[in-house]
């Protein structure tokens, strides 16, 4: 058995690597469940990988159907108002994001639907919410792989999303191009928003077809990232790849990350690397298609970096479709970790210190 093997002993490799054929199989997932009634927000309830999918949604709903004024033929300085930028037509579903044991105020509005997303279904902070939203006869959606969030789904007649588990060692965070692909099809099987299908198939064919280029650039990175903390900074309107590629170095290399958005960073916490207490690397996800101001930002805050004596590496999002931007940058993201787990000597797939915790609290 080879040193690779040997230490990723549930195949993370695999998962990874047949990770973008999620993108279609999840849009099977969500075919056959239309809502009853027309919504103009949601709110998603959930925890760690679970979640990751309402922030992704964000990013896809927001690149789908608005445009920048930098990016448009005709600038306009009405992009304050929500609609400016706004495809003819499409009123795009507002997606909020709730990681508690209790429901923010936005679920109460009248044209809220509430997700309550638990991938194992036994999670307690969302089985809360559950709880909190039939106490109060709020609309829901259920999503998961079974538990107790889907039989409470099954008895009370709840539109319910089955998620599928690949393996007994499949984790959460792993899933998120199914529950992604799943959710946007019942939005558009129910008018909350559109969605164009082989958009999803040709990015799944596309991220295969570059999954070496991927993984090599992730295992350069890693290299550069030995024996120092990752700091991961994306542009604003991509600042949930950031954070995911921070849970990514957190999960699967087990190790602390970092993460921060462009042009808000730049006011302040790049001050706190003045008299860094410890060994610390940069990775600048930049989108070529970002306000020119923001890209001469970040080239800057670079070199400034290089001024303190702390090395940074610059990572192009790649370029295309929205969904394949998403979910190529998300596996460099896969791969690095990955990588940075194996010269690290570790299996990428436990999460061994969740688990002692989970049981702590159920004793």
């Amino acid at each position: 058995m080879d040193i690779q093997h040997e230490i990723d002993k549930d195949n993370m490799l695999g998962v990874i690597k047949d990770s973008s054929e999620q993108l279609v199989a999840g849009l099977e997932l969500g075919k056959d469940i239309k809502l009853d009634k027309r919504y103009d927000a949601a709110v998603l309830s959930g925890m760690g990988g679970s979640a990751l999918v309402g922030e992704l949604l964000q990013i896809y709903l927001n690149g789908q159907f608005h445009t920048p004024p930098h990016q448009r033929r005709d600038p306009s300085p009405s992009y304050a108002d929500a609609s400016a930028g706004r495809q003819e037509g499409t009123n795009p579903v507002k997606i909020y994001i709730n990681r508690s044991y209790n429901l923010p105020p936005e679920s109460y509005e009248p044209g809220c639907l509430n997700i309550i997303s638990s991938y194992s279904g036994n999670t307690e902070e969302t089985l809360s919410c559950l709880d909190e939203a039939l106490k109060n006869n709020l609309n829901c959606l259920g999503i998961g792989s079974g538990g107790e969030l889907a039989d409470v789904c099954r008895e009370k007649n709840i539109p319910f999303v089955e998620m599928p588990v690949p393996s007994p060692t499949f984790q959460p965070r792993c899933a998120t191009g199914y529950s992604f692909s799943a959710l946007l099809q019942v939005f558009a099987n129910s008018g909350l928003t559109t969605l164009n299908a082989e958009i999803f198939k040709n990015a799944a064919e596309k991220i295969k077809a570059d999954i070496n280029v991927f993984s090599a650039l992730g295992e350069d990175v890693a290299k550069k990232l030995a024996n120092k903390t990752p700091v991961v900074y994306a542009p604003v309107q991509f600042k949930a790849l950031a954070m995911i590629w921070k849970i990514m170095f957190n999960e699967n290399t087990k190790t602390p990350a970092f993460w921060n958005f462009f042009p808000e960073l730049s006011h302040n916490e790049m001050v706190g690397f003045t008299e860094p207490q410890g060994p610390f690397y940069f990775l600048l996800l930049r989108d070529k298609n970002d306000h020119p101001k923001n890209l001469k930002r970040l080239e800057i805050t670079g070199n400034i970096f290089k001024e303190y004596g702390i090395e940074s590496t610059v990572i192009d999002i790649p370029e295309g479709e929205i969904v394949y931007r998403i979910f190529a940058a998300l596996q460099i993201g896969s791969f690095t970790s990955y990588h940075l787990a194996l010269n690290y000597g570790i299996d990428p797939t436990p999460v061994e210190m969740v688990e002692k915790l989970k049981k702590m609290l159920s004793t």
